[in-house]
């Protein structure tokens, strides 16, 4: 192959992968193109461009997955060059011929490796002449009660979508008609196919690296086994049991290699495979593309990974025989829109601030020990960040790189721990736990750690109920200042007694749930008591001092300081408050976020008895039942799908429907009625 230079490089996503690529880019001297769609158009993936092309609709099938529109937006900026990233188009090779037959340079592999991989039914086949280990496909004739559970997997794809675990025969229809429109709606391909499942295996994969010329290098593995809904959460490198076990990276690499080899493989891919704590592993697939965790690969060995990228879709050779070898630890944890303690329900919403310390690089390196942060939507002050439901849950990328695995682990916690993550909710709490757990920091994982003993643990929020009762008054506090600055003819607070205790009441939900109300009051003495500031019943938390410059009105760019003495130690917290009522305390305590109560409640937010509302915003893609059918509780009535994940709404009683208020292909919004059942309970 011939060097085919490139000078503008048009990318085909969107977000933080975007951001991502345009980073080598910038850095090489390179021109960039984004396309956007309508909901991405005030993204800053778009605004960070050289130039960007309106892709016109919201649903990726009319945007991020349109070839032809792509292709249009290339010759529109004289783009010479297209990356995919990861999702959408990156793995269909009808796209990567469409870009090289009108004469661009494909930043990928070639198409026909991607089709040698698009099936993993013909992949494993391959796999397997190539002797690389492999778990063998499943008739559903041949499906009993002995090999249950098993896996029902997408073929054109992965990332958790179009796979369900079932454990019951009766549940194989279902379960596989539901993968069916998971792959369906998210790649455009409902094929998909059967293998046993491996409860507590672990997710191990090799990173790829391959030039036209015949020079592969297997880079490094990874470890991706904290996983939920088979998606994974928290990726590191190298892995702990590799580590462990003496002559299995070898095997592993040499296994990589070998598959790179039977399907001539050129550019960036992995190789995934499931292994045991034995150290036996097997395949699984081979993801033609960049990885979402590639960038725990880059801290341990220092490579651009984009940039050889480059390299190679340039006709470049690799830079040596061998890759350069491992240099420390790192871990990536990804930070998902979604609620955990409810069915990871997506969230959408504003962000009105993400901010993390100790980060020293964004979309590179690190170099230095540190945090690095990629990240999709950017929060500034007065001008928060929007997520809708139209694409993936994962608002950023946090990847800590140190010396070893313990400090690389306490860094990730820290950092994530003492985050200012404002606005609508995310796993946050969920990543923290999962890192201070005795199991993960002892490297003991596998797939199932999040359906396992661990499920509880990591499920709880990181401030407990005396947390929040001191952060929420410390939110008061600042509450009644904002009160007292926004009307100067206030010389004392609300409340105010000359004689006795003033008590001023507050109440906040939880996040954004409505059913967890935080009740405070705040008592201030009177003269006798020397003006004292407490929490009503609480004695021992009192306020020392407010630094109210800042921070008080709703809106203000910088947090209110509220110093307390709680039990005889003083604390620190800090305190933001935005228009809509939304609160953010920080503090060594734990986060916590509040959203202040109104006062009184709109009449049209009540819900009668019965009524089952739409948890999230999305797409009605199922109904089960019809007006009259009898339904017990947790009985399936419909699913929805939002972030290309589908949903189950259940029923919270034993009834009767009586009304069907949505219909397969309804549009929805959070709080829109879906159905209403009578049952005795709910009669009057």
């Amino acid at each position: 192959m011939t060097n085919t230079e490139f000078s503008t490089v048009l990318v085909a996503n969107r977000g933080e992968i975007a951001r991502r690529v345009f980073t080598t880019a910038r850095n090489r001297g390179l021109s960039t193109v984004a396309v956007y769609s309508d909901a991405d158009r005030d993204e800053p993936f778009a605004r960070e461009a050289d130039a960007a092309v309106r892709l016109p609709g919201n649903a990726p099938a009319e945007t991020y997955l349109n070839a032809e529109a792509v292709l249009d937006a290339a010759k529109r900026t004289g783009a010479d060059a297209i990356h995919p990233g990861y999702g959408f188009l990156s793995e269909n090779a009808g796209f990567a011929r469409a870009v090289i037959d009108a004469g661009l340079v494909w930043i990928g592999p070639s198409p026909e490796a991607i089709d040698a991989m698009g099936s993993k039914t013909e992949a494993k086949k391959l796999m397997e002449a190539a002797g690389v280990p492999v778990l063998t496909n499943l008739e559903t004739s041949e499906i009993t009660e002995d090999i249950l559970p098993v896996l029902v997997k997408a073929s054109a794809g992965g990332g958790g979508r179009g796979m369900r675990v079932v454990r019951t025969i009766a549940e194989l229809e279902s379960e596989t008609a539901a993968a069916v429109r998971e792959a369906e709606s998210a790649f455009g391909d409902g094929t998909v196919f059967i293998e046993r499942y491996i409860e507590s295996g672990r997710h191990i994969e090799v990173q790829l690296m391959a030039d036209n010329h015949g020079g592969v290098w297997a880079v490094g593995e990874r470890e991706c086994s904290i996983q939920r809904r088979h998606q994974k959460v928290i990726e590191e490198a190298p892995s702990p049991l590799v580590e462990r076990i003496d002559g299995m990276r070898d095997r592993l690499f040499e296994a990589a290699r070998a598959a790179a080899h039977a399907i001539d493989y050129s550019g960036a891919g992995t190789v995934e495979f499931l292994a045991n704590d034995k150290g036996e592993f097997f395949f699984l697939e081979v993801n033609t593309r960049l990885q979402v965790e590639h960038p725990v690969t880059e801290a341990t060995t220092g490579l651009d990974l984009v940039g050889l990228q480059f390299d190679v879709a340039a006709g470049h050779h690799l830079p040596s025989d061998n890759p350069p070898g491992l240099d420390g630890w790192a871990i990536e944890a990804r930070v998902y829109a979604e609620d955990p303690r409810h069915d990871y329900r997506p969230m959408s919403g504003e962000i009105f601030r993400f901010d993390f310390d100790d980060v020293v690089s964004s979309f590179a390196g690190p170099h230095i020990p540190g945090i690095r942060l990629d990240a999709g939507p950017v929060a500034a002050p007065g001008d928060p960040a929007v997520v809708g439901v139209n694409y993936d849950a994962m608002l950023a990328k946090v990847i800590s790189w140190a010396p070893n695995r313990a400090e690389a682990v306490g860094r990730l916690s820290g950092t994530l721990r003492r985050a200012r993550i404002h606005g609508l909710g995310t796993n946050r709490d969920q990543l923290v736990r999962i890192l201070d757990d005795v199991d993960f920091r002892a490297g003991d994982i596998n797939t199932a750690f999040l359906e396992s003993t661990h499920t509880e643990v990591s499920m709880a929020p990181l401030a407990d109920d005396e947390t929040v009762a001191v952060s929420a008054f410390a939110a008061s506090v600042v509450a009644e200042a904002a009160g007292t600055a926004t009307n100067p003819t206030r010389r004392v607070p609300a409340g105010f007694r000359v004689f006795g205790d003033a008590r001023t009441t507050h109440r906040f939900f939880r996040g954004h749930d409505t059913d967890n109300e935080v009740e405070v009051s705040v008592v201030r003495g009177s003269r006798v008591r020397e003006g004292a500031v407490t929490l009503d019943g609480r004695e021992d938390v009192r306020l020392v001092d407010l630094t109210p410059s800042a921070g008080v009105a709703p809106g203000d760019t910088e947090p209110a300081a509220v110093t307390l003495e709680v039990a005889g130690i003083r604390r620190t917290l800090t305190v933001h408050r935005y228009p809509g009522g939304g609160v953010g305390v920080n503090s060594a305590l734990g986060p916590v976020v509040l959203t202040e109560r109104p006062r009184y409640d709109d009449p049209s937010d009540i819900v009668a008895e019965g009524a089952l509302v739409a948890p999230m915003p999305g797409t009605v893609t199922s109904v089960a039942v019809a007006v009259g059918d009898t339904v017990t509780t947790g009985q399936k009535l419909m699913t929805i799908e939002a972030m290309k994940m589908e949903h189950t709404i259940s029923a919270t009683s034993d009834g009767t429907v009586s009304e069907l208020a949505a219909a397969a292909g309804d549009h929805i919004e959070t709080g829109t009625l879906l159905a209403v059942i009578d049952s005795p309970e709910n009669d009057e």
